[in-house]
C-alpha cells in the first residue's frame, strides 16, 4: 500500500521538484531521498498521503536548490536548467516537462526559494493557498503575499507563450536552415536588433562565457560556430573528438520547438529560441554534456 501511494504520486513529486530545482537529475535525486522518508513512516496514519508527500518533496527540493545556488556562484559562465526531451517518443520524461519552458525556468532562478515554491505549487499544479500554506508552514496571507510578489515579478520578466506553436516551429526551422547553410543574411533577418544569447558550457564546452547582445554579435558567433571548422572545434571542447558530420534536428524539448545538434546518435547541444512576432528575442544554447542526458534525438533532421 506504501509503495502503490507513492508510485501514484510520483510524476507530480518528479514534476514539482523538477520545477524548483531546474535540474532533472536533482529532481530525481529529491524523489529517491523522499521515497527513503516515505518508506520510513506509517502510510496508514497519514491522513492526506498526497499533501504529506508534496510537502516532503517540496521541503527536500527548496533545501537542495539552497545548496546548488550557493555552488552556482563558482559555475564557468551563466548556468542554465537542464533541458528535458518532450517530443512524442520520449513519452516517460514528458511529464517531468511537459508545459515547463526554459525560458520560464530562468526567470524563475531570479525569485526566492519560498516564491519559487509557491509560484510552482499555485500556477502549476493549482494547489490552494490553504494547501500550499500548510505545505510550507506558513500562515495563509503570508502565502498569498508570496505568490502575489512570484507573479508579478515572473509577469515582468517572462518572454511571451502566446506565440502559434506552428509559428515558433517555422522560425525554428528557419533558423536551423540558415545555420546549416551559412546563410549570414537570412540568419540576421530572423533576429531581433537587441537579440541576446545566452550560453551554458559549464567550462566543458565551448560557448560564451558572458550573455551576448546584438544581431550582429549573434549571428556572427552562430555562423562561426555552424561552420566546419567550428564543428570540429566544438565537439573536441566536449571530448567527442571527430564525430563528423553533425545533425541538426528540430524536436520537442521541455514542451517547445528546440533544436538539437547531435553526434553519432546523441545529443550535444541545444538551442532554444525565444520567439515574438516571428523574430528571434533571445537563443539559449545549452551544451554543457553534464546537462544532455535527458535529450532525446529524433525529428526534423538534416546534417551539415
Amino acid at each position: 500500500m506504501s509503495t502503490e501511494l507513492f508510485v501514484r504520486h510520483r510524476d507530480l513529486l518528479t514534476g514539482v521538484a523538477y520545477r524548483i530545482l531546474g535540474s532533472a537529475a536533482d529532481a530525481e535525486d529529491v524523489v529517491q531521498d523522499a521515497w527513503l522518508r516515505w518508506s520510513e513512516v506509517d502510510a496508514a496514519e497519514i491522513e492526506n498521503p498526497r499533501a504529506y508527500l508534496v510537502r516532503m518533496t517540496t521541503n527536500l527540493a527548496i533545501d537542495r536548490w539552497r545548496r546548488a545556488r550557493a555552488r552556482r556562484e563558482e559555475y564557468v559562465g551563466p548556468w542554465l536548467p537542464e533541458p528535458v526531451s518532450t517530443a512524442p517518443d520520449a513519452t516517460e520524461r514528458a511529464g517531468l516537462a511537459d508545459g515547463v519552458e526554459l525560458a520560464l525556468l530562468v526567470v524563475l532562478e531570479t525569485l526566492s526559494p519560498l516564491e519559487r515554491a509557491v509560484f510552482v505549487l499555485r500556477e502549476a499544479f493549482s494547489f490552494s493557498y490553504a494547501e500550499i500554506a500548510g505545505i510550507l508552514g506558513r500562515g495563509e496571507p503570508a502565502v498569498r503575499q508570496l505568490a502575489r510578489r512570484a507573479r508579478d515579478h515572473v509577469q515582468e520578466r517572462r518572454p511571451r507563450f502566446d506565440v502559434d506553436r506552428r509559428e515558433r516551429r517555422q522560425v525554428t526551422e528557419r533558423f536551423v536552415c540558415a545555420c546549416a547553410e551559412g546563410d549570414l543574411r537570412g540568419l540576421m533577418e530572423l533576429l531581433t536588433a537587441d537579440v541576446t544569447l545566452v550560453g551554458d558550457g559549464g567550462g566543458r564546452a565551448k560557448a560564451p562565457l558572458r550573455v551576448m547582445t546584438g544581431r550582429d554579435h549573434v549571428a556572427r558567433f552562430l555562423m562561426a560556430i555552424a561552420s566546419e571548422e567550428g564543428v570540429g572545434r566544438f565537439l573536441s571542447s566536449i571530448g567527442a573528438g571527430d564525430l563528423t558530420p553533425i545533425g541538426l534536428e528540430v524536436t520537442d524539448v521541455n514542451g517547445g520547438p528546440a533544436l538539437v545538434a547531435t553526434a553519432e546518435g546523441r545529443a550535444v547541444a541545444v538551442f532554444s529560441l525565444v520567439v515574438s512576432d516571428g523574430k528571434i528575442e533571445t537563443v539559449y544554447l545549452i551544451a554543457n554534456p553534464e546537462k544532455m542526458s535527458r535529450i532525446t534525438p529524433g525529428g526534423t533532421s538534416r546534417s551539415t
